[in-house]
């Protein structure tokens, strides 16, 4: 203890988890008091970060208040009932956990440690949230599932910078309005197995969500301000009471797994079908049939039906492969289509040319255009150009004079060599979409032509990319998209883009993932669907705190049980966490 002592004294931080402890020693309450012998107690620093877990203590003294510069606190899986008031003297805490634990009730004074950042109170026995708690302004990860609480305090609206919440496994009725209002920086709720009856109507408002689970509820129904979740990945509403789907979720572009097992649907909305999916669940419903869109929904690698009064599909289909039902379904679909009086294209391009003078935003989106009028440069300061779905071979030399042009949308387009001297001028431009054209490659130095992007995608652009390191300049990116780009390497010069958030490595042809992908912390969606990946390096677990959505469909995995993948991201980062070697 001594040995450990003294060089928690030289390193600030002191581990003693795992060692069968009932108390916590008096000398860590003091540990600056017992600088000993040879050691320089002008070099003495105080304790910053103390590691307590799986012990058996059952108390924390209210001496926990000199160690005044403590910023994180872990004395999960104890024996403790309560929490000293000392807790509220810690003027620098940001981390706490006490979960796994006996605590019955947290005290006020908790609402003085206003550092806080990261609370974890699960796994106790506590019927209620001290409202203190959302003077913590700071807090951005709230965990309190597997108590029996049943309410939570309205004034946690005021916890404004909450990211993860997670209530899992009490006994909440309601979710307040005025919480959804406020949490606009939520990306993840876990609010499962609880007594909920409803969803708030302002469920629209968490544009940032990336994962909801609400399984295992009393909901009856989802609002239709869901179409307002443009972020939202994973959806659980399994075991539900839910008896029709609002037709908004056809609008969630991002959404690849739905559970919605044992609930009351009698069908599934045509306009669902429009979704992005890899897994829809809806087993144990009451569906008579399927609309025969589904079988559009080319990206499903998992549809599960049993359990569902199916009346016009063999049982064959519906126990099958997702393939042959989706091929079945297709079969069915009607090749008629509604013939629309069109628009002649020159009053559609007049339009967009007189709107673009006020509204910044020109928009030519499937003209079938092989060249851009000139008339459409009338408004020199445009923000948004978006040309996508069109025959366009090169850019206008007029795009180049639109210096406040912040986002430039060229998809699905004929374009074959890289336009860096039109990109070039536009200094601030933060979004450039290039997939899906006939690119060549781009020349070593082509991204410099554009170092302040935050959103690239290149997709679809097979051998385009420039030799590595090509993405080095590129600091401030936070969206990258190269899928189907037939990579067999992942391009190690994105593990410096210490900004980037979303990361599409789909459909290549990768056959190892980095173990320094760990390094990317502000990851919060990694796609690398449909690859050759036969393994993931544990170090990918490092990510559990800031990786929302995973995907890993459509790669010969055999390190990972298929149970384990079927759970979701949050299980599949726990499992590497815990294979990291100690």
């Amino acid at each position: 203890m001594d040995r450990m002592l003294k060089a928690a004294r030289s390193s600030g931080a002191l581990n003693l988890s795992n060692r069968s402890l009932k108390d916590v020693p008096d000398e860590v309450y003091r540990s600056l008091d017992a600088v000993g012998d040879g050691e320089k107690w002008w070099e003495a620093v105080e304790l910053q970060k103390l590691i307590l877990a799986h012990n058996n203590i059952e108390i924390l003294k209210e001496d926990l208040r000199n160690l005044s510069l403590l910023t994180v606190l872990n004395v999960s899986h104890n024996k403790l009932t309560q929490l000293p008031a000392a807790i509220g003297e810690l003027p620098m805490l940001k981390s706490l956990d006490v979960s796994h634990n006996s605590i019955t009730g947290l005290p006020d004074e908790i609402g003085s440690a206003t550092s806080l950042v990261k609370f974890d109170c699960s796994n106790n026995q506590l019927k209620e949230i001290p409202i203190s708690l959302s003077r913590c302004l700071d807090l951005s990860e709230f965990k309190a599932s597997n108590n029996t609480i049943i309410s939570l305090p309205e004034d946690l609206a005021n916890c404004s910078k909450l990211t993860k919440v997670e209530v899992e496994g009490n006994k909440l009725t309601i979710l307040s309005v005025h919480m959804f209002a406020s949490w606009t920086m939520l990306t993840e709720l876990n609010a499962g197995k609880n007594l909920l009856n409803a969803i708030p109507e302002n469920l629209g408002s968490l544009s940032r969500l990336i994962r909801l689970d609400l399984h295992q509820n009393r909901i009856s129904s989802i609002p239709q301000s869901i179409r307002g979740c443009s972020s939202l990945a994973e959806l659980y509403m399994g075991n539900n009471s839910l008896h029709s789907l609002p037709s908004e979720m056809g609008e969630l572009s991002k959404l690849g797994t739905l559970d919605l097992r044992g609930n009351q649907l009698k069908d599934f909305p045509a306009e669902a079908c429009k979704l992005h999916l890899s897994v829809l669940d809806i087993s144990n419903n009451s569906l008579t049939g399927l609309p025969p869109e589904i079988g559009k929904m080319t990206t499903l690698r998992k549809l599960l039906l049993t359990g569902n009064p199916l009346r016009t599909l063999r049982s064959s289909l519906v126990n099958g492969p997702t393939p042959a039902l989706l091929r079945y379904l297709r079969s069915r679909l009607s090749e008629s289509e509604d013939s629309e009086a069109a628009t002649t294209k020159e009053n559609v391009i007049s339009m967009a040319a007189r709107l673009s003078i006020s509204s910044k935003e020109l928009s030519l989106d499937g003209m079938g255009l092989s060249a851009v009028p000139s008339e459409v440069w009338e408004a020199g300061d445009l923000v948004k150009v978006s040309l996508s779905k069109n025959s366009i071979r090169e850019l206008p030399s007029q795009l180049s004079l639109c210096a406040s042009l912040k986002t430039l949308i060229l998809s699905r387009n004929k374009i074959k060599e890289w336009p860096g001297e039109i990109l070039k001028p536009l200094t601030n431009l933060s979004c450039l979409k290039l997939d899906y054209n006939c690119l060549g490659q781009i020349p070593p130095d082509g991204f410099q032509a554009v170092s302040m992007l935050q959103i690239l995608d290149l997709s679809g652009n097979a051998a385009s990319l420039p030799r590595s390191p090509a993405f080095l300049c590129l600091r401030q990116l936070q969206e990258l998209y190269i899928r189907q780009m037939q990579l067999q390497e992942f391009p190690l010069d994105i593990l410096s883009l210490t900004h980037l958030k979303i990361l599409d490595l789909s459909q290549n042809s990768l056959q190892s993932i980095p173990e320094e992908i760990g390094t990317l912390t502000t990851l919060t969606e990694l796609d690398l669907s449909n690859n050759n990946i036969p393994s993931l390096p544990p170090q990918l677990g490092l990510l559990e705190d800031s990786l929302q959505a995973l995907r890993l469909e459509g790669n010969p995995l055999r390190s990972i049980r298929r149970a384990i993948l079927d759970k979701g991201t949050k299980a599949v980062l726990t499992y590497l966490k815990d294979k990291i070697p100690g």
